[in-house]
């Protein structure tokens, strides 16, 4: 063994690491098995609007080789604003092909998210995605009142004009395909479907979810780089089963951090804390046929946006006022370096199922210092903004063999 010092904002922090470890295999082409699969989740990060051009790419994109990324997600995706779906899509696609050439191991997460607004009106629905579902190919938009719950449920749900879509609806499904396989062309290898049971609200026995995925699924067969849509979204009830067999690769959750009592705008974490993931993942057959007790799963700095009371206690899903990467983002960076370390070990050593995405780039609710993005970046000329967890994260991993 040898040791690594890891400098943080002054404080030494030793971290033992096996002198010769062997290379984590990362190989996989139409289906992964669980330990390849946990090979890329343990070196995940979120990293989002990286193939979206958000910040310095080419920084960024440094930031990747030399934390070693492996699985990056919400590089890609729409929260709104469909009008400018298409647009997005090749810079998107330049990016990424910018990322596998450095490593071609690394996997993008494309993000089809709970969201859908009027402005999918302005997008053309493809002859191809008419083919997909069966319909005679017509010239016209999407049509944002059919992808809507017909009793009004969640209808203006984000803002006026702005809805839940429900999955139930053919008209959904088609759009959910749309995005997906544009993404898949893109170079996604990783489709992250958001808020499932929302989406699903009435979709008894998971007929809507079952069908959209495995037409992503049978579509990424034949046009994703190794045949694989690594599908996941967030799982409060454990993640969705039907006769035995999981609905989705990988199951994802917001970490939940609670208050630590006493100690002022310091966090933890808590098994069974409000509705936490942790010894929760469902188990049974994965889409790549093996079966678990427990599906490997994701822990994310979630951002949901500003309570209005930040630095105030006292708000369940709240840390002292703040979301969950927004607290982070707002701590001094001595604690917020010793807290990555924390966080870790805590969810290593309570749930062998479970692990921790890094916080690499997510837009921030309450700015710090005027900054509304949180970079992981080294501080540099290239990152001014940089919140400097670069190196901790290396380091971690570098330390988790």
């Amino acid at each position: 063994m040898t040791a690594l010092l890891l400098i943080c904002a002054g404080a030494a922090v030793a971290l033992a690491v096996p002198a010769a470890a062997p290379a984590r295999d990362y190989r996989f082409d139409g289906k992964i098995s669980r330990k390849v699969l946990e090979n890329y989740l343990s070196r995940s990060v979120t990293a989002m609007s990286l193939c979206m051009g958000q910040g310095n790419v080419d920084d960024n994109l440094r930031m990747v080789r030399n934390m070693g990324v492996k699985y990056a997600g919400r590089v890609l995706f729409l929260w709104g604003g469909e009008g400018g779906f298409e647009a997005s899509l090749p810079r998107a696609k330049a990016i990424a092909e910018r990322i596998h050439r450095d490593d071609p191991d690394v996997i993008l997460q494309g993000c089809v998210f709970e969201i859908v607004t009027k402005q999918v009106e302005q997008v053309q629905v493809p002859a191809r995605v008419f083919a997909e579902f069966g319909l005679p190919v017509e010239r016209r938009s999407y049509r944002y009142a059919d992808m809507l719950f017909p009793d009004g449920k969640f209808r203006n749900h984000w803002a006026p004009d702005q809805s839940v879509p429900d999955i139930t609806r053919t008209e959904t499904r088609m759009w959910f395909f749309h995005q997906a396989t544009a993404y898949i062309d893109a170079g996604m290898e990783g489709m992250h479907f958001g808020q499932v049971a929302l989406i699903g609200a009435t979709d008894k026995d998971w007929v809507g979810w079952r069908d959209i995925l495995a037409r992503v699924r049978r579509y990424a067969r034949s046009h994703a780089r190794r045949h694989l849509a690594l599908c996941d979204a967030h799982t409060p009830d454990g993640g969705p089963i039907y006769e035995g067999k999981l609905l989705f690769d990988v199951h994802a959750f917001p970490l939940r951090i609670k208050e630590t009592a006493g100690q002022p705008q310091k966090g933890e974490l808590q098994m069974g804390y409000l509705d936490t993931l942790y010894g929760r993942s469902r188990g049974g057959i994965t889409p790549s046929g093996w079966t678990c007790e427990h599906l490997p799963y994701l822990v994310e700095f979630d951002n949901w946006g500003s309570s209005g009371k930040a630095g105030q206690g006292g708000m369940p899903y709240w840390t002292w006022g703040y979301d969950e990467i927004c607290w982070l983002a707002h701590q001094p960076e001595a604690y917020r370096n010793e807290w990555l370390g924390y966080a870790w070990k805590w969810v290593r050593e309570h749930d062998a199922s479970g692990f921790l995405q890094m916080p690499m780039s997510r837009c921030l609710a309450d700015p710090v210092d005027g900054k509304a993005w949180c970079y992981g970046n080294t501080k540099s000329a290239a990152c001014p903004d940089g919140m400097g967890v670069e190196e901790t994260i290396k380091a971690i991993w570098r330390a988790d063999r």
